[in-house]
């Protein structure tokens, strides 16, 4: 009997309560450093360590997410995102554990116990937000994904957005209770992945390790200039923006004495533009991909005649226009991103090419403080001249290597795969035990199958198969 291919949820809408589920992700991963960084101060008094050594709080929580998630896009094509998901967020959620309990039982001797649960929040943050995105490339297609990963990267912003303010009010109460803080929240998120996401499934095997590698490099082989430059653009732009916000806190304290939560608050004023912009752009794209190639090149055009401008203007009113300007880019940028790079590989490869996007856009995320601080130190209007170039070299990349043809042609090859017509089940109708029995010494000979007709379903007539031909075989 031919068994039937269960029908994922690709040609359905988008689920609210598994995008809710899959939108606290990125939101968690977003969090690990952000909210760390009010009560970071306070932190280096407590344990008695230098600025440079409370800096490693930071760092050890970023190589190892880095270098740890193309690995987890492997195993999450091979094994499941989900079973890759839980398992990392709850390795986020011990480290917490760790860390926060290290620092209540040691107390100015923690410092090595809080490293070791940082990197195993980091490791742990691999699994997270690269694997949702390729989890919302696998759920949803079309219009519907562009919309989902739209959310995903608000998500993600709101995280950036909220962190600095959750993170000073959280520093109130201890600065140690912010480490006990995420595995309250995470907690909620892996309730919610359990329980309100279903991965679609597939009748296809895994392959091996030599078959995926070959795969990738088939991807990397034919889609080389457009992955290179999408992931360099979606770097660039989380550099600049991190960057940029590194600068901000330091020029907010010295020039106006901000601190606390009305400087977490200017901070996030950036950010929020940022967000809002990636939710409209997500549900603006949908299937257009020529657009989304246009809002990339657009979206760093801005961000580059923004930070040209800011060093023309003292006015602090038009300081954050500009810098505003520069989040309303970046949320252009961003989820076209998301959506040209699920589209671009198969679902069987999905995972580990988004989490190579994921790792570059973490490593860019990291290097945009201490980058910024070293041009800081030539100067304030090199700063932002050198970002502005690094947005331009983004455009021009973007403008020359994204090619629609490329993005369209697996678009419409995953569209094909979905609308293969799927197989009937026939289930035979049960006999009753005497006439079973009475006819047990019949010669038993294998039904011949026989395609139905045209629209015709293969019916059970008096125990056989009725094939649409005419004659019960």
């Amino acid at each position: 009997m031919a068994q039937a291919a269960s029908a994922g949820n690709n040609n359905k809408g988008v689920n609210k309560f598994s995008l809710a589920a899959l939108a606290g992700v990125p939101l968690i991963m977003v969090l690990g450093n952000s909210m760390l960084i009010p009560v970071l101060p306070e932190m280096a008094k407590a344990l008695k360590v230098s600025q440079m050594q409370i800096s490693l709080i930071i760092t050890m929580f970023s190589v190892p997410a880095g270098l740890v998630i193309p690995f987890a896009g492997f195993l999450s094509d091979r094994f499941g995102r989900k079973k890759i998901i839980i398992p990392g967020l709850f390795l986020y959620a011990l480290g917490g554990l760790l860390a926060g309990a290290a620092a209540l039982l040691f107390k100015e001797n923690a410092f090595p116990w809080i490293l070791g649960g940082r990197i195993l929040q980091g490791i742990g943050a691999a699994g997270t937000a690269p694997i949702a995105m390729a989890f919302c490339g696998d759920l949803w297609k079309g219009k519907e994904r562009a919309k989902s990963l739209g959310i995903i990267e608000a998500s993600n912003g709101m995280g950036k957005v909220a962190s600095p303010i959750l993170g000073s009010l959280v520093g109130l109460i201890a600065w140690w209770a912010i480490f006990f803080f995420f595995p309250i929240v995470i907690t909620i998120v892996i309730l919610g992945i359990w329980f309100l996401t279903k991965e679609p499934e597939t009748k296809k095997e895994p392959k091996s390790v030599s078959e995926y590698i070959g795969s990738i490099k088939k991807i990397f082989k034919n889609k080389l200039p457009l992955l290179l430059s999408s992931f360099f653009a979606g770097s660039a732009a989380l550099l600049i923006l991190f960057g940029v916000l590194f600068y901000l806190s330091d020029f907010l304290e010295k020039e106006y004495g901000l601190d606390g939560v009305i400087k977490g608050t200017a901070l996030a004023i950036p950010v929020l533009f940022m967000c809002s912009t990636s939710y409209a752009t997500g549900a603006l794209i949908k299937k257009k991909v020529g657009l989304m190639k246009w809002l990339v090149v657009i979206g760093h055009t801005m961000i580059a005649a923004s930070l040209v401008t800011l060093p023309i203007f003292n006015n602090v009113y038009a300081f954050f226009a500009g810098i505003s300007l520069a989040g309303v880019g970046t949320g252009l940028v961003l989820p076209c991103l998301n959506t040209l790079i699920t589209s671009s590989s198969d679902k069987d490869e999905r995972g580990l090419v988004t989490s190579l996007y994921g790792s570059v856009r973490f490593l860019g995320v990291a290097a945009g403080p201490p980058l910024f601080g070293w041009l800081i130190g030539i100067g304030p209007d090199v700063m932002f001249w050198a970002s502005a170039a690094l947005a331009g070299v983004a455009a021009g990349l973007s403008f020359i290597f994204i090619k629609v043809k490329a993005i369209k042609a697996s678009q419409q090859k995953e569209d094909k795969e979905q609308q293969k017509p799927q197989q009937r089940i026939v289930k035979p109708v049960a006999q009753p035990a005497v006439i079973y029995h009475s006819l047990a010494w019949w010669p038993k000979t294998a039904p011949i199958a026989r395609k139905p007709l045209p629209d015709q379903d293969r019916l059970i007539e008096g125990g056989q198969v009725n094939n649409g031909g005419g004659q019960n075989q």
